[in-house]
C-alpha cells in the first residue's frame, strides 16, 4: 500500500512563502509522476505542479514563476516551493502519485492546508 504523507501547510500573508513536503512510503522512482494538485472551496481540484519519473515539471499557468516542484530522491520526498503567495493560492493541496506499473492507478495524499491572508 502506498502512502503519501503531506505536511508544511499553515496560514501566511500575502506575498510571504511556504514549502510543502510530500513523503511517500517507496522511492519516487517507483511511480511515472508526482505532483501537486489543489482544492479551493466550491471549486474543483486542479494541477498545481507535476514532476515525472525523469525530472521534466510542468505548472499550472496561475502558479508559473512563483511555485517550483522539486524533489529528494534519497528521501523519497517531493516538495513544492511557493513563493509570493496570492489569497488566490488558498486551497487544500494534495500530493498526487502516478502508477508506473498501473496505468490509470493514482495514490493521494490526505492534503494539507493553505491559507492566504490578504
Amino acid at each position: 500500500q502506498v502512502q503519501l504523507v503531506e505536511s508544511g501547510g499553515g496560514l501566511v500573508q500575502a506575498g510571504e512563502s511556504l514549502r510543502l513536503s510530500c513523503a511517500a512510503s517507496r522511492s519516487v522512482f517507483s511511480f511515472n509522476a508526482m505532483g501537486w494538485y489543489r482544492q479551493a472551496p466550491g471549486k474543483q481540484r486542479e494541477l498545481v505542479a507535476r514532476i515525472t519519473r525523469s525530472g521534466n515539471t510542468n505548472y499550472a499557468d496561475s502558479v508559473k514563476g512563483r511555485f517550483t516542484i522539486s524533489r529528494d530522491t534519497a528521501q523519497n520526498t517531493v516538495f513544492l516551493q511557493m513563493n509570493s503567495l496570492k489569497p488566490e493560492d488558498t486551497a487544500v493541496y494534495y500530493c498526487n502519485a502516478d502508477s508506473l506499473v498501473s496505468p490509470g492507478m493514482a495514490y493521494w495524499g490526505k492534503g494539507t492546508l493553505v491559507t492566504v491572508s490578504s
